[in-house]
């Protein structure tokens, strides 16, 4: 097994985060994180698929995306957690572009309830979107790239997995109650580790870990969590969704051409003390 090689480490160094002419794939990529993802993947130079469940400005936001950076860019509604949904989808992406470069597993719910509560409804549910909606999205994304590697067709030589997981993998927040969320997260950056040592060949598997971000996700909570949260983050506030734009295109160019495996944490120092 070997891990693609940069194409020109010796290049100037802002070439590294170029991404024009890939094509990227982010699900959830039409609010919060998802969106600044796809902006940022764009701005870069990528054409972009915003891959999404229910949102109805799709299309809207796509066509307003391709404006405002000159790429490319598609609304595909689709389903992470059905297997054979999200599969289609991307081979339908990397019909309609011609290839599949990037492909960002970003969809996620959130959920609160006392353990001792949860039913199996909606832990499956948690379990079907936040972990299962991961691995069929890599799975989808990871045969494309092994097909095209195989054709001499897998520009570099490797496709790009990242998957967006959550500081609820490696701590538990308080004092909201959500085992099922944070299991689900936790089970998403090992899967990351996971699929990065056998997928080695054709892909690069990494993972970013947000914490506290002021999105739609964190302002329908009461205000007296928020408050806690405020006062346990020692960067002193939450992040706007804007900034985790340099990690995620970090990891989908060349510029970190030899990390894999990795996992992101993005959270003020949040997970510290």
């Amino acid at each position: 097994m070997v891990l693609a090689p940069h194409p020109d480490p010796a290049a100037p160094v802002l070439s590294h985060f170029s991404l024009k002419g890939k094509v990227a794939a982010v699900t959830g990529g039409v609010r919060g994180i998802g969106l600044a993802v796809s902006t940022a993947l764009a701005e870069a130079g990528a054409h972009v698929a915003i891959i999404y469940t229910s949102s109805k400005n799709a299309n809207e936001v796509a066509e307003s995306l391709a404006q405002k950076t000159g790429v490319t860019t598609r609304a595909y509604q689709s389903s992470v957690q059905e297997r054979a949904t999200i599969t289609a989808t991307l081979e339908q992406v990397a019909k309609d572009f011609g290839r599949l470069d990037i492909v960002v597993a970003n969809a996620g719910i959130a959920a609160h309830q006392p353990a001792e509560e949860e039913s199996e409804q909606s832990w499956s549910k948690m379990m079907g979107v936040n972990l299962d909606g991961a691995m069929w999205t890599a799975q989808a994304a990871a045969n494309i790239f092994k097909k095209a590697k195989a054709a001499g067709t897998l520009e570099g030589g490797s496709g790009n997995i990242i998957f967006t997981a959550s500081v609820s993998a490696i701590l538990v927040n308080i004092p909201q109650k959500q085992a099922a969320y944070n299991a689900s997260k936790a089970a998403v950056v090992h899967l990351c580790k996971s699929l990065s040592v056998e997928w080695v060949d054709f892909a690069r598997v990494n993972a970013i870990s947000p914490g506290f971000i002021d999105t739609d996700m964190l302002s329908v909570h009461p205000n007296e969590w928020r408050r806690k949260w405020y006062d346990m983050v020692p960067g002193g506030r939450f992040s706007d969704p804007n900034e985790l734009k340099g990690a995620y295109v970090f990891l989908a160019s060349n510029a970190s051409s030899y990390m894999t495996g990795a996992n992101l944490v993005i959270d003020g120092g949040y997970t510290l003390p």
